[in-house]
C-alpha cells in the first residue's frame, strides 16, 4: 500500500518519480481500510526538503500511511513560503484534540541553546506530554531525541568541542529488538551535531535501551519502552548529498567560527569533496522506519479512540 499525500505536495512528484508508492486522497478515500496516522512534527527550517526526506521512508512499507504536517503554533519560518505552510501544515493547537499511530519530531537547528531558552520550549513540552495520552509511538530524532529524552528523563546535551560531522559506523547492540529486524551486525550512519548524549546518563535512566551506537560518536538509537518512544540522535533520513550540501554551506559561510571546516568523514571517496558520494545507509534506513511503521501496526489500536489509554 502507498503513502497518502496530497497531489499538490513536492514530495508527491518527487517520490512518484522514485518509484515510491503514494496515492491522492481521493484514490484512498475509496479503500475500505484504517490508514495509519503518522503526525511529523517539522521542525526543520528547510520544510520541503524534510518532509520529502521523511515520506521517502515512512512510504515504503506494505501499508497505507495518512501523513499529517505540523508545526509549532507560534514559530514562523522564516526559510519555507507562507504559502506552502499555510497549504500544508496544521499548527499544533488545531491538532491536539486528534489521535496519532505515530509522531515523528524532527531535529532543528539550535543545538546551541539550552532547552528552556528555545522560543517555543513551552509548546513543545505540551506536545511531549501530548504524545502520552494521544499518540500511540512516537520518533523523536536528533535534536527532537534529545529534546524528549531531557524532558521525560532529565538527560541532558553535551556540547563538544568539534563537530561529529561525517558518516560513521555503528553497532548493533540489541539483533533481537524488532525496530532492528533484518539489520546488518554493524551500519553506518550520517551524523552532524555539535552536541552528544553520553551513555553513563542514559543507563543511569531507569527503563531506556540502547540499540544502535558508535565508539567514536556514541549512543545512536535509544527505546523508551515507558514512554513509547523511540530517540535517534543522528540523521538516517539524510539524502545521499546533504552532508555534502552541509559542509559547502560551512565553506561558503564560514559559520563555524574560531575552528578549522572539516570534511565529512568517511563520506566523500577518497576524502576527495569533487567525487560524489555513495549512499551507505539507505538500505537500514528504510529498514529502521519500516520496522517502526510495523510495530505500529502490529499493536495500535484499530479504534482510534483508545490510543494512549494503555
Amino acid at each position: 500500500m502507498p503513502i497518502k499525500l496530497p497531489a499538490s505536495l513536492p514530495a508527491y512528484d518527487v517520490l512518484t518519480r522514485e518509484g515510491v508508492m503514494v496515492m491522492s486522497e481521493d484514490a484512498a478515500a475509496r479503500q475500505d481500510i484504517r490508514p495509519l496516522r503518522i503526525g511529523l512534527l517539522n521542525l526543520m527550517p528547510k520544510k520541503i526538503q524534510t518532509e520529502t526526506q521523511f515520506t521517502r521512508l515512512i512510504g515504503a512499507t506494505p501499508l497505507q500511511i495518512e501523513l499529517s504536517l505540523i508545526r509549532m503554533t507560534e514559530h514562523q519560518t522564516r526559510n519555507t513560503a507562507a504559502a506552502h505552510m499555510e497549504e500544508f501544515y496544521r499548527p499544533f493547537q488545531d491538532v491536539k484534540h486528534e489521535k496519532f499511530d505515530g509522531l515523528i519530531i524532527t531535529g532543528a537547528p539550535i543545538e546551541h541553546l539550552e532547552f528552556p531558552d528555545v522560543t517555543y520550549w513551552d509548546e513543545l513540552t505540551e506536545v511531549m506530554d501530548w504524545t502520552q495520552t494521544n499518540v500511540h509511538s512516537t520518533f523523536g530524532v536528533c535534536w527532537g531525541g534529545m529534546a524528549m529524552i531531557y524532558h521525560f528523563h532529565g538527560v541532558q546535551k553535551h556540547m563538544l568541542d568539534d563537530k561529529a560531522f561525517g558518516l560513521y559506523r555503528q553497532q548493533n547492540l540489541a539483533p533481537a529488538s524488532p525496530y532492528l529486524r533484518g539489520f546488518s551486525d554493524e551500519c553506518f550512519i550520517p551524523v552532524s551535531r555539535w552536541t552528544e548524549m553520553r551513555q553513563e546518563e542514559i543507563s543511569a535512566a531507569p527503563g531506556l535501551r540502547t540499540l544502535l551506537a558508535s565508539t567514536e560518536t556514541g549512543p545512536c538509537l535509544v527505546e523508551d519502552p515507558g514512554h513509547r518512544a523511540l530517540y535517534i540522535f543522528n540523521h538516517f533520513e539524510y539524502d545521499s548529498t546533504t552532508l555534502a550540501e552541509e559542509y559547502q554551506r560551512d565553506l561558503a559561510s564560514n559559520q563555524v567560527e574560531g575552528a578549522e571546516i572539516q570534511l565529512p568523514e568517511s563520506y566523500f571517496p577518497n576524502n576527495d569533496p569533487s567525487v560524489p558520494p555513495s549512499n551507505r545507509w539507505r538500505s537500514h534506513a528504510h529498514l529502521l522506519y519500516g520496522n517502526w511503521i510495523n510495530e505500529i501496526y502490529q499493536t495500535t489500536s484499530y479504534d482510534m479512540e483508545r490510543i494512549g489509554q494503555g
